[in-house]
């Protein structure tokens, strides 16, 4: 591919939830797309809705690959239901066929191993595991009970919340440049973005917030406390949490959650809830339906911090969260497949409707993007992106380096939320109660006269997913720089 090519030839494998949430970002983004799959009803589906071939075989064959244009691909994404299709495709798409980058999903953890994936072995590039990201864009959202979204970036340096804004909040009727007035000396955030009855607004510091708004704040992750109180009421922290559905997601999120808070987790399937039973120590595991009133009413429901509806059924999730709120749970998440049920449900009775692929999505954006993009984050079920791009170059060789903001060119939607600096000089710093000498990373909340450097990594927010591609294009560096 040569420098400047913007449009890429990639295959997806798997025309399933996540194969189609690429397949719809991707192909937006004029890229040369070509689904594989055995389901042809599933192709015809995606094929109508977007602009791609569909080829219709087994991903794993190299016929079917061949059939599919491999020989000229940039890009092999491997997203099937099955780890041994993906492995086995990586490894063809490399050795036959010398694909630069091949990317899998592999569900189970025995397969994500390095030298597994080595060129030598399975040839896998960059590894993702959706049901991980979710576990831990749950647990995340447990830590801040108030928040729609939380969202890390540069190593967790920075942190992004998404919360609903309430009548009687402190910002709520003010303009945002109000916010500065209410934050101690030393804090600084910015509203990244707001979303009004699910329209994007272009915020500057006389916008006011009004109830209901959604509202995006980024700040250094050391002060997001600090900064979520200006917005909302801070809920009491999350002690018990209930689970419906003991299947690879619910089991995971238990296992993670059962040393810190008291939890109970629902299955219907009694086989499964015994072997989930027998892997978790401290959850307790009831057979039951997470729909039965009687059930949830008897597990004393309205003491539950948080109820998590993690089945693989859509209505199921839905249902028992609706049921969980109106029987007295203080929040209620619902794992929800189809984007138009968890755009319609959330902020009902339901607190947050949460789609599994676009969560996911943001890892497998990554290593698609082009230039130098540390992270993607999918905003408000992929109407939004939040990138972390890394600028390189100096002034002669990068339209970004040595500028001051207002000096960059203007991309309606899209705008700079944040720039983290890599300290230069170790500076003393407190640790586990002694004082060390440490480099440490600096989160900048960029005025108009802030300056972008070398290696600083620069958060972007485009609201509408038009504008990422002139954002990556504005951060590339120029052909001739080393």
């Amino acid at each position: 591919m040569g420098e400047n090519a913007l449009i890429m030839k990639i295959i997806i494998l798997g025309a399933g939830q996540v194969g189609a949430s690429v397949a719809e970002v991707l192909a937006s983004e004029a890229n040369d797309i070509t689904i594989i799959d055995q389901n042809r009803e599933a192709l015809a589906a995606l094929a109508d809705r977007y602009d791609v071939r569909t080829v219709a075989g087994n991903a794993a064959y190299p016929s079917v690959l061949r059939e599919a244009g491999i020989e000229d691909t940039d890009m092999l994404v491997a997203v099937t239901q099955s780890d041994q299709t993906n492995l086995v495709a990586c490894k063809i798409a490399r050795s036959m066929f010398s694909v630069p980058t091949r990317i899998a999903r592999l569900r189970s953890r025995d397969f994500i191993d390095s030298d597994l994936l080595s060129p030598e072995n399975f040839a896998v590039d960059y590894a993702i595991c959706p049901e991980q990201d979710i576990t831990d864009y749950i647990v995340k959202l447990i830590e801040f009970p108030e928040a729609l979204q939380v969202l890390e970036f540069a190593g967790g340096c920075a942190t992004l919340i998404g919360v609903r804004a309430y009548p009687g909040g402190l910002l709520v009727g003010k303009p945002i440049r109000a916010m500065r007035e209410h934050l101690p000396p030393g804090v600084d955030a910015r509203i990244a973005a707001i979303f009004r009855e699910h329209q994007p607004l272009d915020p500057d510091g006389n916008t006011v917030i009004e109830p209901g708004d959604e509202v995006f704040v980024l700040a250094a992750t050391d002060h997001i406390r600090v900064v979520m109180q200006e917005l909302r009421r801070m809920q009491q922290p999350v002690k018990r949490v209930m689970i419906a559905g003991g299947g690879n997601i619910g089991a995971r999120v238990a296992d993670v959650l059962e040393e810190k808070y008291e939890v109970k987790l629902i299955e219907r399937d009694r086989g499964r809830a015994e072997i989930v039973a027998g892997r978790l120590g401290g959850t307790l595991v009831l057979h039951g339906e997470a729909t039965d009133e009687n059930l949830l009413a008897q597990e004393n429901i309205d003491e539950v911090d948080m109820f998590l509806a993690l089945t693989n059924d859509d209505e199921d999730n839905i249902m028992a969260a609706s049921l969980a709120k109106r029987l007295g749970c203080k929040r209620v998440l619902a794992l929800i497949n189809r984007r138009a049920y968890a755009d319609m449900v959330q902020g009902g009775p339901i607190d947050i409707g949460l789609s599994p692929a676009q969560v996911s999505i943001g890892a497998l954006l990554t290593h698609v993007r082009r230039g130098d993009v540390a992270k993607v984050h999918s905003l408000r079920r992929g109407a939004a992106e939040a990138l972390e791009l890394v600028a390189h170059g100096d002034k002669t060789t990068s339209k970004v380096v040595g500028r001051r903001i207002d000096e960059l060119p203007v991309i309606k939607g899209a705008h700079i939320g944040a720039i983290v600096r890599r300290g230069r000089e170790a500076e003393m710093m407190k640790m586990d109660g002694f004082l060390i000498d440490a480099i440490v990373d600096h989160v900048i909340i960029p005025h108009h006269d802030t300056v972008i450097e070398s290696d600083d990594h620069v958060i972007v927010f485009c609201t509408r997913k038009r504008q990422v591609t002139e954002v990556e294009r504005l951060f590339q560096v120029a052909v001739g720089f080393i």
